[in-house]
């Protein structure tokens, strides 16, 4: 893989590989997204996206704020249509869809007169299934998610970590193969946050998800992926492609290594020159 420096005009090898003949888990076909802001036109969001998940593959995006990401995050998900475009899922047309997916956003929203396994069992509830059978499918993963003890338990009763797990486990319990995690750990603090991303690796590894998380965290990014994919200012489109390469599993030691810091100096440096872009093309918009 290559990248080029839009202010050097230099590039550098970052990694390489033969294309994949396997059909990708999901993938965005062009997608764009305008929204009529009436007597003052249209404003382009999304411009032209395109990248792919593998099968069991973990994949972030990051990009400057207000880039658009929550938006083609909810074209994903089948919450928004988008203007033009496609998204796939096995090969298959899926936009507009949200049956394959089970979505995860920044907050918790578990509600607070409900016991944790009732929080978790909500979306099967949703679904159709019985309560006694969402009880028993959701407790058989307290466990494993580290809230064997709590299901009884109100949400005030845990702390933030324990929630984030709970919101999580209450995902993943829908069955689905793709987790779309909208800044998971961004309420949290450094340390709960860094726990939180050891246990989410130990947890993706022991199935066969195929996870697309949004994230600010440069490093969450590069310690969690196999892929960091960026953003351009908006509108938005795919800036870089970046495969970490980095050995699994992995623990917290990766991140002083010489790849991790080459990565991370390469990511720092593209988000960088779009946040400049963005912020240059927002003055210029209200001169």
């Amino acid at each position: 893989m290559e990248y080029q420096s839009q202010e050097t005009g230099k590039t550098m090898t970052l990694s390489s590989g033969s294309p994949s003949t396997i059909t990708p888990k999901i993938e965005l076909r062009d997608i764009r997204k305008s929204f009529d802001l009436g007597a003052d036109g249209l404003r382009q969001v999304v411009e032209n996206i395109a990248f792919t998940a593998k099968p069991g593959e973990f994949v972030s995006i990051i990009g400057p704020s207000g880039c658009g990401k929550s938006t083609l995050f909810n074209i994903m998900a089948g919450l928004e249509a988008p203007s033009s475009g496609q998204v796939f899922v096995d090969g298959q047309d899926a936009t507009g869809q949200c049956s394959p997916f089970a979505y995860m956003p920044q907050k918790d929203l578990l509600f607070p007169w409900r016991s944790i396994l009732d929080n978790t069992t909500l979306g099967l509830e949703m679904g159709g299934m019985k309560k006694k059978a969402a009880r028993e499918k959701a407790a058989a993963l307290f466990p494993q998610f580290g809230l064997g003890g709590f299901e009884q338990n109100l949400p005030f009763e845990l702390s933030g970590g324990m929630r984030q797990r709970a919101a999580f486990l209450r995902t993943v319990v829908l069955g689905r193969e793709i987790l779309l995690l909208d800044e998971p750990f961004g309420a949290l603090d450094s340390l709960t946050r860094i726990e939180m991303q050891n246990w989410l690796m130990d947890v993706w590894s022991r199935h066969t998800w195929t996870a697309v998380m949004i994230t600010h965290d440069i490093r969450e990014a590069i310690y969690l992926s196999d892929r960091v994919v960026v953003l351009s200012a908006r509108p938005t489109s795919v800036r870089l492609e970046l495969e970490t390469n980095l050995p699994r599993p992995r623990n917290i030691d990766v991140t002083s290594s010489p790849a991790f810091v080459q990565l991370e100096e390469v990511l720092l440096k593209t988000l960088h020159e779009e946040s400049r872009k963005g912020f240059i093309t927002q003055v210029a918009a209200g001169a």
